[in-house]
């Protein structure tokens, strides 16, 4: 299909871009009408493979032939780069960007139904950086899936979307609507609730028990505050990560990377 000239950042048919790094604009305009917005073509060529559908794709004049391969009829969209950045609000370095209608959210039900081995449990992570690289951890080590609480950024958010390598497309997720209420339906499901804290009587990561490694639920908080006392509370092991020199905590990112790790090599024990 032809790219179409975008030569204002006025231009109505391309109000799904404007703004990218307002983030509360975002969050007001993304989810309610149902779109998400991918950057660069490895994420964007991802998002379709995972089957999300194009609603347009906004490209660098000069990249018009690096997406013509996509699927479907969506339009296509050209602008120099001032004209990018006025749309935007950033200097758009890789040139690409695609609007992607969402799919119908996944309940917790539906993803503990195809979890069999570990999950990922999220409770206030509202970075979007941290969020993004823990889902590409998530991917990475063989996380069947990850539960959000109510109060979690959004997945498909730009950023998270981006840091993520596109890995939030290959990890089934939800929000829970219940919370902490969701954490008894996840032990219903046969899974062990493994709270990280750096609490002095949290039991080693290495020093988990076979039963308590057969099908975690690793409980992750938000940078700073950590998990909730009804999080804690409700868990059925508090677990630490030994650290050296006096430090006492990891970033969340950090500190889930090496516990879904070391959780995975269940699969090789």
């Amino acid at each position: 299909m032809p790219a179409e000239q975008i030569t204002s950042p006025d231009d109505d048919r391309i109000a799904d871009y404007r703004a990218l790094t307002d983030v509360e604009l975002r969050t007001r305009w993304e989810p309610p009408n149902g779109l998400f917005i991918a950057e660069g073509e490895l994420v964007i060529r991802r998002a379709a493979r995972a089957g999300y559908r194009l609603r347009s794709v906004l490209v660098d004049a000069k990249r018009v032939d690096q997406l013509a391969d996509l699927p479907g009829d969506a339009p296509f969209y050209a602008a120099t780069p001032p004209v990018l950045e006025s749309i935007t609000g950033f200097h758009v370095h890789r040139g690409v960007l695609a609007s992607f209608h969402r799919k119908p959210p996944l309940t917790v039900t539906d993803v503990l139904t195809g979890a069999h081995r570990r999950l990922a449990v999220l409770e206030g992570l509202n970075t979007h950086t941290n969020l993004g690289a823990l889902f590409r951890s998530a991917a990475a080590f063989g996380m069947d899936a990850v539960v959000l609480s109510p109060d979690c950024a959004d997945p498909l958010y730009r950023r998270a979307v981006r840091v993520s390598m596109g890995e939030v497309f290959a990890i089934p997720y939800a929000k829970a609507e219940d919370w902490p209420g969701a954490l008894d339906e996840i032990r219903a499901a046969g899974f062990t609730l493994l709270a990280m804290t750096p609490a002095p009587d949290a039991v080693p990561l290495q020093g988990l028990s076979p039963a308590q490694r057969a099908r975690p639920a690793v409980l992750l908080g938000a940078e700073g505050p950590g998990l909730t006392r009804r999080a804690l509370a409700a868990a059925d092991a508090r677990v630490a990560i030994p650290m050296h020199r006096g430090v006492d905590s990891l970033n969340v990112a950090t500190a889930a990377a090496v516990a879904f790790w070391e959780l995975s090599r269940e699969d090789e024990l």
